[in-house]
C-alpha cells in the first residue's frame, strides 16, 4: 500500500511534536525539583547575605526585612546569639531561655574552627526527637547548608545556618515538601498542557502538510498532462519561494516543450505536404512527358509523312506541292506554339520567374486586343458584348497580363456555341478590378471545375483538338494569376460559361 507525502509529512511532523512533548514532560520530572532546590539555596544564601549586611544587633530594627524575607521565601528565620539566647523567630514569641552556656552541637564538631556555629537552636516546642541530618554542605567559614529530615513533622528541611557580623546565629529553615508540591502540580500542569500542545501541534500538522502538498499536487497535476501531451494546463502558485520558482519552471518548460512540438508537427506536416507535392509532381511530370510525347506525336507524323511526299514525288504539280508545303508549315507552327507555351509555363512555375509590374491602362489593352481579333470574330460569326466605361489603371505585369485575357478570350472564341455571343464586363472594388468573360455554350462539368487548370486537361478531347489547342491555355492563367496574388476561377450560368480574374488597382498619388 502506497502511502502518500501528504500522510507522510502528517506523521512526522505529529511525532515530533510528541518527541518534544515527553521529552519537555521527562525534564521536568527529573531535572524540574533539583533546578527549583538549586534556585532555593541561591536565594536563602542570598538573603542571609544581605540581611547580614543590614543587621546591627536588634532584629526588632529589621522586622519589615525579617517579614519580607519569610512571605517571600515561605521559610522560617531564628535569630540567636553565639550563646544560644533566642532573639527572633518567626514562629511568635517563646519562652524565654537563659543561656546555659556553650553546648556543642552534636552533629558539628570539628567541622571548622566556629564554635558559635556549633551551638544548637533553642529546643523544640513541642519537644521531640532532633532532626536527622541527611546532608551538609560548608559554603564558607560563616556559612553552612544542611539538609534535615524532622521526625516528628515527617518533612525535610533546607537549612541556612549564618552567623553574621556580630556573631549573632541566623537560621532560615526552609520547608522542602512545598518545592515537591510546586515541581507536581507543574508536572500536572505540563502534562496537561502537553495534551493540549499534542492536539494543536497535530491539527497544526495536518493542515501544514495539505498546505504544503498542495503546490507538489498541482505540480503533478500539470506533469501528468504534460506526459499525455497537453500544454495547455499551468501551474496555478503564488509562492515566492522555492516551490513557487518550480512552478514557474513547470510553465516555462511546458511553453517550451508545447512551442517545440507545434513547430515539429508544422514542420513534420509540411513534411509530409512537400513529400506529397513531390510525389504529385512526379506524377505531373510522368504525365506531363506523356501528354507532350503524345501531343508532338501527331504533328511530328504528319511533318515526316508529308515530307517523305515531297521527297518520293507524290505531289506530280505545283498545287499538290503547295497543300504539302502548308500542312507541314501550319503542323511546325503548331509545334512551334506548343513549345512556346511549355517554356512559359515553366518559366512560371519554376518560381524563379520575375514579374515586370508597372501601371498601364488595363482598357487600352482590352481594346488593341479586340481590334486584332475582330476578323476572326467576323469569320466565325460570333457577336461581341462589351460592357465597359472608361479607363482601368492597374498595377502588374502588363504582358503577362495580356497573356491572361488573350488566353480567356481565346477559349472564350473557341467554345462559342448556339448564339455565339462573348461577353466582357468588369466590377471595379476600391482595390482592385474583377474581369469576367462569358461565352454562350456548353456548361463545364463540376468535377472539372479543379481539373481544367493544370497542364494537358481537356474537357472535350475531340473539339479541342478541333481547334488546335493543347490544354495549356488555363495552366497559364492559373500559374500567372497566382505569381500576382490575385484570384481567378469559372462558374457556369444560363446558356453558357464564364471565366474570371481579378487585376489590382493602381495606388492614386
Amino acid at each position: 500500500m502506497t502511502v502518500s507525502l501528504r500522510t507522510k509529512l502528517f506523521i512526522i511532523l505529529s511525532g515530533l511534536v510528541l518527541f518534544f512533548v515527553l521529552m519537555f514532560l521527562g525534564l521536568t520530572r527529573v531535572g524540574l525539583e533539583k533546578f527549583y532546590i538549586s534556585q532555593k539555596k541561591e536565594a536563602l544564601i542570598t538573603s542571609s547575605t544581605n540581611f547580614d549586611l543590614l543587621y546591627q544587633g536588634d532584629p526588632k530594627e529589621l522586622s519589615l526585612e525579617l517579614e519580607r524575607i519569610n512571605n517571600t521565601l515561605g521559610a522560617a528565620i531564628i535569630i540567636f546569639t553565639k550563646e544560644g539566647q533566642l532573639k527572633y523567630s518567626s514562629f511568635g514569641p517563646l519562652v524565654d531561655q537563659e543561656p546555659s552556656g556553650p553546648t556543642p552541637h552534636p552533629l558539628f564538631p570539628n567541622i571548622f574552627d566556629n564554635p558559635a556555629l556549633s551551638r544548637t537552636t533553642p529546643p523544640r516546642f513541642p519537644p521531640g526527637p532532633p532532626p536527622v541530618i541527611k546532608s551538609r554542605e560548608i559554603i564558607d567559614n560563616r556559612t553552612i547548608l544542611e539538609m534535615e529530615h524532622d521526625q516528628v513533622l515527617k518533612i525535610d528541611f533546607m537549612i541556612i545556618r549564618h552567623q553574621m557580623k556580630n556573631n549573632d546565629i541566623m537560621v532560615i529553615k526552609q520547608p522542602l515538601a512545598l518545592i515537591s508540591e510546586s515541581v507536581s502540580v507543574a508536572a500536572q500542569f505540563i502534562i496537561f498542557t502537553g495534551v493540549l500542545s499534542v492536539i494543536a501541534g497535530c491539527t497544526w500538522a495536518f493542515f501544514f502538510a495539505k498546505r504544503f502538498t498542495l503546490p507538489i499536487m498541482e505540480l503533478n497535476r500539470v506533469a501528468q498532462s504534460m506526459s499525455q501531451l497537453d500544454f495547455s494546463q499551468k501551474c496555478i502558485i503564488n509562492r515566492s519561494d522555492e516551490i513557487g520558482e518550480l512552478g514557474k519552471s513547470i510553465n516555462h518548460l511546458s511553453y517550451q516543450l508545447d512551442t517545440a512540438i507545434s513547430e515539429l508537427n508544422k514542420k513534420n506536416q509540411q513534411l509530409m505536404a512537400d513529400v506529397e507535392k513531390e510525389r504529385k509532381l512526379d506524377t505531373m511530370r510522368k504525365n506531363f512527358v506523356s501528354s507532350v510525347s503524345h501531343e508532338l506525336k501527331t504533328p511530328l507524323s504528319l511533318i515526316l509523312g508529308y515530307a517523305e511526299g515531297l521527297r518520293e514525288n507524290v505531289a506530280q504539280d505545283e498545287d499538290s506541292k503547295n497543300y504539302y508545303c502548308s500542312v507541314i508549315i501550319d503542323e511546325a507552327e503548331k509545334m512551334d506554339k506548343l513549345v512556346r507555351d511549355l517554356l512559359n509555363l515553366s518559366q512560371i512555375e519554376s518560381g524563379f520567374f520575375q514579374l515586370n509590374r508597372t501601371t498601364f491602362d488595363f482598357a487600352l489593352l482590352l481594346h488593341d486586343i479586340l481590334l486584332k481579333y475582330s476578323t476572326i470574330l467576323a469569320e466565325r460569326k460570333i457577336l461581341l458584348d462589351i460592357d465597359t466605361t472608361g479607363h482601368y489603371v492597374v498595377y502588374g505585369d502588363e504582358l503577362r497580363i495580356e497573356q491572361v485575357l488573350l488566353n480567356l478570350f481565346t477559349n472564350a472564341i473557341d467554345h462559342a456555341e448556339f448564339k455565339k455571343i462573348i461577353k466582357i464586363w468588369i466590377e471595379e472594388t476600391d482595390t482592385q478590378l474583377r474581369v469576367f468573360v462569358y461565352n454562350s455554350g456548353r456548361p463545364i462539368p463540376e468535377e472539372s471545375f479543379e481539373k481544367i487548370w493544370t497542364s494537358f486537361y481537356k474537357v472535350d478531347e475531340a473539339r479541342t483538338r478541333e481547334y488546335g489547342g493543347y490544354g495549356l491555355g488555363l495552366s497559364i492563367v492559373r500559374a500567372i494569376q497566382e505569381l500576382h496574388g490575385s484570384e481567378y476561377g469559372v462558374d457556369n450560368i444560363d446558356d453558357g460559361v464564364v471565366f474570371w480574374f481579378d487585376l489590382s488597382k493602381a495606388k492614386k498619388i
